[in-house]
């Protein structure tokens, strides 16, 4: 059974950065796209990076590109998503989610399997 946990969210004044880990498990794929997607209340889901776990290539979101980086512990089994520099709109849930078998890294949702429960951010004085 794929699980993905998500930890390391918060409240955070602007300005100031955050981590956040996503834990992976219950799947033997070795190739895969994991990805850090945001959801603001009324606003369509964003993915903000993607990581390929094969050769480590990223891809960003114009929105958050020289801010966030996304980053692997493959013997950890664990994304991370470092948040710097961070904004008020940057407020969200952000989730993790993997997209099982991809050779590259996705900004399609629908290519995304899999989704953790979610770890609110929130940007503010």
């Amino acid at each position: 059974q794929v699980q993905l946990v998500e930890s390391g969210g918060g409240l955070v004044q602007p300005g100031g950065s955050l981590r956040l880990s996503c834990a992976a498990s219950g799947f033997t794929v070795d190739e895969n796209a994991i990805g850090w997607v945001r959801q603001v209340p009324g606003k369509e889901r964003e993915v903000v990076a993607s990581i390929s776990t094969s050769d480590g290539r990223t891809t960003y979101s114009d929105s958050v590109k020289g801010r966030f980086t996304i980053s692997k512990d493959n013997f950890q089994n664990t994304v991370y998503l470092q948040m710097n520099s961070l904004k008020p709109e940057d407020t969200a849930v952000y989730y993790c989610a993997i997209a099982l078998g991809l050779f590259r890294t996705t900004v399609d949702l629908q290519e995304y399997d899999y989704w953790g429960q979610g770890t609110q951010v929130t940007v503010s004085l």
